[in-house]
């Protein structure tokens, strides 16, 4: 038996010390009971702590029967057998997923506060729990995470029925279970006290969590000249929050336009972000707009708003000491790409490049023929309706440009390797018109 809680987080962190001090490494606890836990093996591994806030979706009519899942960053897993199998409609399907997208929202508020969540792209991700009966939710933390980006998924727990946890090597790369008793009753009879974790405990130990982390990066910084940080921006009266992170000797910086329904937050361009400052580029995501002005959904799909707030930013950004005088280019998604492009096309907006993944360069419409930038567009080889856009897009570029269509991938990019393939081809695109300085 455990004794508790952190016990049990004590010794799975013995388990796991091959990961102790490795770079990329995130440990995500499954709120509330698995937050104690995955604070005692982040605390030992020296990683940084989060939790993993998800929803199941369930068939209306056999609820513990789950079609997909929820996550932070917009992340939307669906299970097309199962959907299938139930009949489900998709009136059916919206109503579900808007009720538990609203309690996403409001758990991952209640136990993250202002608080972003940790950055998944490119890393490998611990997801704990106090111990797994079903599996329903660990299974959907471990989609959630990959979805996000994690490069390596990695499942651990306590204690686990032994079928649930062989089951859930589908899901993850590698499972780590300390007690799977063929006989397990419930997980609470594996503890001597398994008392409730309450809502302020999970805040509480977060909190300590950050504090061990700021701690750990600021000794990282004063050892290496590189940084990476939260930003405000201004543009036209408002500012706008973001994260700039600039390598050493950056060669440049790309600054990422999420789209409609997006933010600085997205899973994916953080991925893409995550592979470009590995390549020496820095990176800045900023909202594009308050959120105030998100309600107004005519502002998500007001290109030459979006635009300006672009254009605006990017002079800003050129007054910061750690990237003035290098390069600029942006990194457009959906409707971002045609507010890039449109910036890119402005008077006096100095921009070596543009790439744009699954982009609506169409909406950037008369202004395509003034783009002086060089422009990679990027579609995935099943998103026909967006490469027929695209390909009318670029006969209108006068500038340098190429269609790359990316074999097997749909408009976001889910596909296993998809969204890698969109990485690889951005560095390349921006390392070519950057200049040979390139890390």
């Amino acid at each position: 038996m455990f004794v508790d809680r952190r016990d049990a987080g004590m010794r799975l962190a013995g388990r796991l010390r091959g990961f102790a001090g490795a770079e990329n490494v995130v440990v995500v606890g499954l709120p509330r009971g698995g937050v104690p836990v995955a604070f005692e093996v982040a605390r030992a591994l020296r990683a940084p702590l989060d939790v993993i806030v998800v929803r199941k979706l369930g068939v209306p009519f056999q609820p513990e029967v789950g079609f997909g899942a929820l996550g932070e960053g917009g992340v939307r897993v669906v299970d097309r057998d199962i959907v299938r199998r139930a009949n489900l409609t998709q009136e059916e399907m919206t109503m579900v997923e808007e009720r538990e997208w609203a309690e996403l929202l409001r758990r991952g508020r209640r136990l993250r506060g202002e608080r972003a969540p940790v950055d998944l792209a490119g890393r490998t991700v611990i997801v704990v729990d106090d111990g797994i009966a079903t599996g329903g939710t660990a299974r959907a933390a471990c989609q959630v995470v990959r979805a996000r980006g994690a490069s390596r998924v990695v499942l651990a727990v306590p204690v686990g029925a032994p079928e649930t946890i062989e089951s859930l090597r589908e899901v993850a790369d590698e499972v780590v279970c300390l007690r799977a008793p063929e006989f397990l009753y419930a997980i609470g009879a594996w503890y001597r006290d398994f008392s409730q974790t309450t809502d302020d405990q999970v805040v509480e130990l977060l909190g300590r969590a950050a504090v061990s982390e700021g701690e750990r990066e600021e000794s990282a910084r004063e050892s290496d000249p590189g940084s990476a940080g939260e930003v405000w921006m201004d543009a036209g009266g408002v500012r706008l929050p973001g994260r700039l992170v600039v390598p050493r000797n950056a060669a440049g910086v790309v600054v990422f336009v999420h789209g409609s329904g997006s933010s600085r937050h997205s899973p994916r361009n953080r991925y893409v972000a995550s592979t470009l400052n590995r390549a020496g580029l820095a990176t800045l995501l900023f909202d594009l707009l308050t959120p105030q002005e998100e309600f107004d959904r005519g502002n998500v799909f007001d290109i030459g708003l979006l635009a300006g707030r672009l254009v605006q930013v990017t002079g800003r950004l050129g007054d910061r000491p750690e990237v003035a005088g290098v390069p600029v280019g942006y990194f457009g998604a959906s409707t971002g790409a045609a507010a890039a492009l449109w910036a890119a096309a402005e008077p006096g907006c100095e921009v070596t490049a543009v790439v744009s993944r699954g982009g609506r360069p169409d909406l950037a419409g008369p202004r395509l023929p003034a783009v002086r930038a060089a422009t990679l567009l990027v579609v995935g080889g099943r998103d026909e309706a967006v490469i027929d856009l695209n390909r009318a897009a670029q006969r209108r570029l006068r500038c340098e440009n190429l269609l790359q269509i990316v074999p097997g991938a749909t408009h976001l990019f889910e596909e296993p390797g998809t969204l890698e393939t969109v990485a690889v081809l951005a560095r390349d695109w921006f390392a070519g018109h950057f200049g040979p300085s390139m890390n």
